[in-house]
């Protein structure tokens, strides 16, 4: 028993279209980028995955704008030319750009639309070493084609450590009160410091970073609630956190450490009116981006007696990682030195310190340099953040089905006849499933690959994909039948369905008419096992000879034969029929490409009735 879930997705239809570049403008406003999935798929938000294919031939060249620990410009060389080249203006950048395939950034350089444009193709990914990528253009690097990563994990203990030390030496005025003693004072009265255990602490932002410093106060005996409409709740009473409203954790904590993104959403998130709201005395810490609390209003806040003390930091790049004390997280950073919320006595700040440690530093270099090769050289990647992605868990499982994905579309794509071009395609995926439980947006996405590279001059990779099809003018459906038994593979087999088109394989037509091909993993292994109405089985290794012939006895040995008079090595081979002494469907794998001659030969063999190889 299946039942099947489908839905649409239609663009223009998919016609060559050789003015069409990477670096063609292409609007973000589309909804063309939103997931296909079965009606009864689950809306909560997925972390995502990308695969870039570098197809380069020599080593590529990665720009590494800023400085990067050992540990990663070592892997960086094993594999390319590196050029470290720092302090780079903005025209410096863009006349460097197109001679590179890959750049390396930390907060400083300004990856501008200007960039994406001056690489003209080139550039197929943008690491940036650190988490935040508020420096970095992202609707440019979708639109030519350009993978964004970052480096999100391996400061994150840093980070966290950093905010409970701010939030104790604001607790105790360790800052102030060591100024203070080394200009010769000795003001133990001025300096009376508040106890941490018992007091309300508001996580605002419950990501990485947020968790860790929760589970830290946890430990000094602080009652930590949290914002964030996005953390799960079960993750947060894991850790023994309470969940609330922003009003409710601004309201009544003693302690708020941030711990947000800076969008245009939390762009100061802080300012009058929710300082307002806030209790009197209240310290604040900030290990985010200074962009999230409007200074001139903290100013104000501090001055009234409402906010007691702020902490203000961020990430700054190795060569700070020595800095003692200083301030951070701001709007302009380094902010002016008459700063009134840098000078102000309430005050401690430090320079962008979260992530500088020596373990963090090297952390975060192995980390974006694991990355960034890793999508040069065709892998799927964790990291993204501007393409389909998915976890790392789902990454490997899945990661033998993008092959066949993608094969699948280049064997059917081969298969069209005709200069009318491919304008509707069904795909089918088979699953015991549940719809909430299979996203299929990766494969989708490696489907759309398949079929436009074989056809097109263009470079298409997952970020570009969506946008390069719509171009194009393809219109998918995309169908899921669910099947009975046990779901411990993701699927059972992919099948496409090309509509409206002659074949140059007349037998890769189905009884409905269309271009027919279905595949499914065995052992890790793509195999085709479908074509049109034939049932055949061959490994998706190499290339493919496909021959419709007469049933009859030798005809394996004869095809056989002539491939192995011409050195061409057959891999795989497999016959379906239709029932004995009549139609069959030979498949051929091969690993080399047969030459024009010993195509003729085959096709002159007296029971082959059609030929056609296929290029994978």
């Amino acid at each position: 028993m299946a039942t099947s879930a489908s839905q649409t997705l239609r663009t223009p239809s998919l016609g060559r279209n050789p003015s069409l570049s990477l670096s063609s403008k292409l609007s973000l406003s589309s909804p063309f980028s939103v997931s296909l999935r079965s009606r009864r798929c689950s809306r909560t938000a997925r972390p995502l995955v990308v695969v870039v294919s570098a197809g380069l031939d020599a080593k590529p060249t990665i720009l590494v704008s800023e400085k990067l620990g050992e540990a990663g410009l070592n892997l960086l060389k094993d594999f390319a030319n590196v050029d470290c080249s720092y302090n780079l203006t903005p025209e410096e950048l863009c006349t460097k750009i197109s001679l590179c395939d890959a750049l390396i950034v930390r907060s400083g350089t300004k990856v501008s639309r200007e960039v994406f444009e001056s690489s003209g193709g080139r550039l197929k990914v943008v690491g940036r070493a650190g988490v935040g990528i508020d420096n970095v253009d992202l609707a440019a690097a979708t639109e030519h084609g350009c993978l964004v990563v970052n480096a999100p994990t391996a400061n994150t203990v840093a980070a966290a450590e950093h905010g409970i030390a701010l939030l104790a030496a604001m607790a105790r005025n360790v800052a102030q009160a060591d100024a203070s003693v080394k200009a010769g004072k000795w003001q133990r009265n001025k300096y009376v410091g508040v106890s941490l255990v018992g007091k309300t602490l508001a996580v605002m932002g419950f990501g990485k970073v947020g968790s860790e410093v929760a589970r830290r106060a946890k430990g000094l005996g602080m009652h930590v609630i949290a914002h964030d409409p996005y953390a799960p709740a079960d993750r947060a009473r894991a850790i023994g956190v309470e969940l609330v409203s922003f009003d409710e954790a601004i309201g009544t904590a003693d302690f708020i450490s941030l711990h947000m993104p800076l969008t245009p959403a939390t762009s100061k998130i802080l300012n009058d009116e929710t300082f307002a709201k806030m209790k009197k005395g209240v310290h604040i810490v900030n290990v985010a981006r200074g962009g999230v609390i409007d200074e001139d209003a903290l100013v104000r806040a501090l001055d009234s007696g409402i906010v007691a003390q702020v902490f203000a930091i961020s990430y700054l790049e190795a060569l700070a990682a020595h800095c003692k004390a200083a301030l951070d997280v701001f709007t302009e950073e380094p902010p002016p030195k008459d700063s009134k919320l840098i000078l102000h006595e309430r005050v401690t700040a430090t320079p962008h310190l979260g992530a500088s440690t020596v373990e963090a530093q090297e952390g975060v270099a192995i980390e974006i340099a694991e990355a960034v090769l890793g999508a040069l050289k065709g892998e799927l990647a964790a990291t993204a953040v501007n393409a389909p992605m998915v976890p790392a868990e789902v990454i490997t499982e899945l990661k033998p089905f993008v092959d066949l994905a993608e094969k699948l579309g280049r064997l059917a794509v081969q298969l069209v006849a005709g200069g009318s071009g491919v304008k509707s395609v069904k795909v089918t995926y088979a699953s015991a499933r549940a719809p909430d439980d299979l996203d299929t947006r990766l494969l989708r996405a490696m489907i759309i690959k398949g079929l436009i590279e074989p056809i097109s001059s263009v470079f298409v990779n997952l970020v570009n994909a969506d946008f390069t099809a719509k171009q194009r003018g393809l219109r998918i459906t995309e169908e899921r039948i669910l099947l009975d038994g046990s779901p411990e593979s993701p699927l059972e087999f992919i099948q496409i369905q090309i509509a409206n088109v002659e074949s140059r394989f007349a037998s890769a037509i189905s009884e409905s008419g269309e271009i027919k091909l279905e595949g499914r993993v065995k052992d890790g292994i793509p195999h085709l096992t479908e074509v049109g109405s034939f049932d055949v089985d061959v490994s998706l290794e190499g290339s493919i000879i496909l021959c419709r012939q007469v049933d009859q006895p030798g005809m394996i040995g004869k095809v056989g034969s002539v491939l192995g008079e011409e050195n061409v090595n057959v891999s795989f081979m497999s016959v379906g029929r239709i029932a004995p002494r009549k139609q069959a469907v030979m498949a051929i794998g091969v690993d080399d490409q047969p030459s024009k001659e010993t195509l003729k030969k085959i096709g002159a063999i007296p029971a082959v009735e059609e030929f056609v190889f296929l290029k994978l």
